[in-house]
């Protein structure tokens, strides 16, 4: 069927558009059964649990030298989970230590969960990756790159970019838009802030489409498609998710993905009986010791506070460890998990292509993640080629495998100054704990 396309929707419209389409949005039925995460013995899926206690010991060590504040590991391969611990705290100053299903906000790894609702729709035939975003959103027609900037009042002049937008350069950070107040260049932050755009997450009563369309009045860093700058665009996506399903984006997530996938802890914002599970995201003060990080340019209760309207494509889901890595399971699987099929196998090979060339300082970027090419193979550590991996603001890593068949999850929530090498470590002690 054809989906509407819309700007917004009165709450009305929505529960009867949901009602009359519900069947249609159902995920498939697969042959391929792609099984569940399930815990299992190390040796059941080529492990050693030997090699496997040395995450123990290093993630031990972190948060003894107060490296970090804690953690929370999994470690999958061929759909068993063979590791998965808490370490350290959730709250220092409360006492309150980790537990396995603590939740996280993932921030940026957000953005892959997005790429999938996009991709979702893209396989039922709305639209065509090359299309200009412009056809879907008319806000961002004629788009200008960055001409002239003024320091005194953040004022600017543009010319006319050299092609529109597309779906495609959205989803590789190479569309020319920014990221506000964690840009790059500062003359961004600056037009970003005057402008009232919404980066990150926000407390406040602002929609996704409200601050989509300040977006799309600003001007570029470059021409779309020449260059990578990471960026806004996962936000547009969702916005432009809402305007093709005719769902809200939270809604889009709940029914079509997180739900077929048993992934109960994913949201934009935490119901009031999982808030006690949230992580608080915490710095090194002054005394040395761990402290609760402060508000900033964001409240760092973002998911149990404030007027929970504002769903970030880019930015703003929490999650658990398990919920995470079940998600990235369904990759390895070719899309299916459960007998549910979320995306096709053939999508999913190509979305594992470098679609950047070499824009990105030499390094890939498929259509929902970063992807581990011959020459970072090549320094050890980090997996097969064709690893694809990604992080969140807030200090949170994941990568997966598809050659080992492996998942790695390593979940913490700090801000400011520390020393961390638990990410490149942890990375390191998974692959050297194949024993097959």
């Amino acid at each position: 069927m054809t989906f509407m396309r819309v700007r917004r929707l009165q709450p009305l419209t929505i529960l009867l558009w949901a009602f009359l389409v519900a069947p249609s949005y159902a995920q498939t039925a697969s042959n391929a059964p792609g099984e569940a995460l399930q815990e299992a013995t190390p040796a059941s899926a080529g492990m050693s649990p030997d090699r496997l206690q040395r995450i123990d010991a290093m993630l031990a060590e972190a948060v003894d030298e107060m490296h970090i504040p804690g953690a929370v590991a999994l470690v999958a391969r061929h759909g068993k989970i063979v590791y998965w611990k808490a370490h350290g705290t959730a709250d220092a100053p409360a006492g309150r230590m980790l537990e396995r299903d603590a939740i996280f906000r993932i921030a940026s790894q957000t953005k892959a969960v997005t790429s999938t609702a996009v991709m979702m729709l893209w396989e039922e035939g709305h639209f065509q990756l090359d299309d200009p975003v412009s056809r879907y959103i008319p806000a961002f027609a004629d788009p200008q790159v960055l001409d002239t900037f003024n320091e005194a009042d953040s004022s600017y002049t543009g010319v006319p970019a050299a092609r529109e937008i597309t779906i495609r350069h959205l989803l590789t950070h190479t569309s020319g838009l920014g990221y506000g107040v964690i840009d790059g260049d500062e003359r961004f932050r600056k037009m970003y802030a005057k402008a009232g755009v919404t980066d990150l997450f926000t407390t406040e009563p602002i929609s996704i489409e409200e601050s989509v369309l300040k977006l799309a009045a600003l001007p570029l860093h470059h021409n779309p498609g020449e260059g990578f700058t990471y960026s806004e665009g996962l936000d547009v996506l969702g916005y432009f998710v809402e305007v093709i399903s005719g769902m809200p984006f939270d809604e889009f997530l709940r029914v079509r993905l997180f739900e077929p996938l048993g992934m109960s802890d994913t949201a934009f914002y935490l119901p009031a009986n999982q808030a006690d599970r949230l992580v608080a995201v915490q710095q090194k003060g002054d005394s040395g010791e761990w402290e609760r990080w402060p508000v900033t340019f964001y409240d760092p209760d973002y998911p149990i506070t404030g007027a929970r309207r504002f769903f970030s494509g880019g930015a703003g889901l929490s999650s658990t460890a398990l919920d995470y890595a079940t998600f990235l399971q369904m990759y390895l699987n070719g899309g299916v998990l459960g007998g549910v099929r979320i995306l096709s196998r053939t999508t999913i090979d190509f979305m594992m292509k470098n679609q950047i060339g070499d824009q990105w300082g030499g390094n890939h970027y498929g259509l929902a993640f970063g992807l581990l090419n011959d020459s970072q193979h090549s320094q050890g550590g980090r997996g097969s080629i064709g690893t694809f991996d990604w992080g969140g603001y807030f200090n949170t890593q994941y990568f997966a495998d598809p050659a080992e068949g492996v998942v790695g999850i390593l979940m913490k929530q700090t801000q400011g100054p520390i020393r961390d090498d638990t990410s490149w470590k942890f990375r390191l002690l998974v692959g050297a704990a194949i024993d097959d």
